[in-house]
């Protein structure tokens, strides 16, 4: 378990994190979300000791992270993958930090082999792709077989096999019941992977809940519609009370499912095309809320005929 209570970072003038609390149980898949500059790398520097906060704390099972005197077998980490040594090779990186933490020799060719990199172990990592430095810092996260990952961005590089085998095993890691902590950008993957999600803005945390309650508190789902008769169904629906907004030639429907729509057009005899319920998103949900919190917002791109 990771508990954050009134945790803060301040540099200078200038607040990183301001006075967060949560809790990341065991057991589940906890997402990590934020914009750029919103505070989650302090958080995380601060979980593993590399940041002392100004203020308040962050504990791992009780303790301090800087209490354990073999870390690895308590909390396993991917912060940045690239923080290597490039002339020593991979199995000898994962011997030194095997020796370090009083971890047996033999776990290391477990975890490269888990991790995919058996066949290159005794290359130099400065030699690796980014996906191959990703899969190297994944093998020291598990080294020690800890009860407390965190990855912040582990999929970074890597091609959708490999995507596809971080979900897994951090569903996996979860079902053993360990503690599992992910922060990504890439909202479609948190949405297939996360159970409970952590979102701050501006070093504050803005919701603290399960996926499916975050996306049903932020972003509302609607009901599409296409008919030759568009008209006279949206001015049906609007009779009975029904939000209607006509969208690129397509009507989208709130305040009642697809069926109960599809029954008040068909009652009256009108035509339809299309009646799809269409779910909102994990992205859709983090727009909506973190909208104020963005520390950098671009602007829409300008049409190529405007610049003449």
């Amino acid at each position: 378990m990771i508990e954050a209570q009134g945790l803060t970072k301040k540099y200078g003038d200038r607040t990183a994190v301001d006075g967060i609390s949560f809790t990341v149980h065991p057991g589940r898949v906890t997402g990590f979300l934020g914009p750029n500059g919103a505070g989650k790398s302090t958080t995380m520097r601060m979980l593993l000791g590399l940041d002392r906060p100004t203020a308040g704390s962050v504990m791992v099972n009780g303790r301090s992270y800087a209490d354990f005197p073999a870390p690895l077998r308590e909390v396993g980490a991917l912060l940045e993958a690239r923080a290597l040594h490039p002339g020593r090779s991979a199995r000898d990186h994962l011997r030194w930090m095997a020796a370090s933490n009083g971890i047996p020799v033999r776990r290391v060719d477990e975890v490269l082999d888990l991790v995919g990199l058996p066949d290159v172990a005794g290359q130099r990592v400065g030699g690796f792709s980014l996906g191959m430095g990703q899969r190297l810092g994944i093998a020291v996260a598990l080294l020690g077989d800890p009860p407390v990952v965190v990855l912040d961005e582990p999929v970074n590089g890597l091609d959708p096999e490999g995507i596809r085998w971080v979900r897994t095993l951090t569903r996996t890691l979860a079902a053993e019941g360990r503690t599992v902590f992910l922060s990504s950008h890439l909202m479609s993957e948190m949405a297939l992977t996360a159970d409970h999600l952590v979102v701050i803005g501006r070093g504050r945390v803005l919701a603290d809940c399960s996926m499916p309650d975050f996306i049903a508190e932020h972003a509302a789902s609607y009901v599409r519609l296409r008919s030759p008769q568009q008209a006279e169904v949206a001015a049906l629906l609007r009779r009975n009370g029904l939000e209607v907004t006509d969208v690129d030639g397509e009507l989208h429907i709130q305040g009642r499912d697809a069926a109960s729509v599809g029954e008040l057009v068909g009652r009256q005899g009108l035509l339809l095309h299309e009646l799809t319920l269409v779910r909102s998103s994990l992205e859709d949900a983090f727009m909506t809320l973190t909208a104020a919190s963005v520390e950098y917002s671009a602007r829409q791109q300008t049409p190529a005929g405007a610049l003449r």
